[in-house]
């Protein structure tokens, strides 16, 4: 029977099997939902699904996408925004 802590929700079962032929359940936490674009809800691509014990010991590089507003807005939000920022100030 598994302990209360391993009953929630909040760890995943995963199954392993050992060195001796056994299966056992193994729990771990779950991964956090997709990163969403700002604007649209989009799902954004290029920023890892990960706990945030493991962002940390990333590298910045591996975070998010290496443009502006990379992390928070997808590609197409952000070329739109860019095109509107730069005809708004040439008028």
């Amino acid at each position: 029977m598994p302990r209360g802590m391993f009953k929630s929700g909040r760890l995943r079962k995963i199954f392993v099997k050992t060195p001796g032929g056994r299966v056992t359940v193994h729990y771990r936490e779950r991964k956090p939902s997709k990163a969403l674009c700002a604007s649209c809800k989009k799902q954004l691509a290029g920023v890892p699904r990960e706990r945030p014990a493991k962002m940390r010991n990333m590298p910045k590089t591996a975070k998010r996408p290496e443009r502006p507003y990379g992390g928070m807005l997808c590609s197409a939000c952000t070329r739109l925004l860019l095109k509107q920022r730069t005809r708004g100030a040439s008028q």
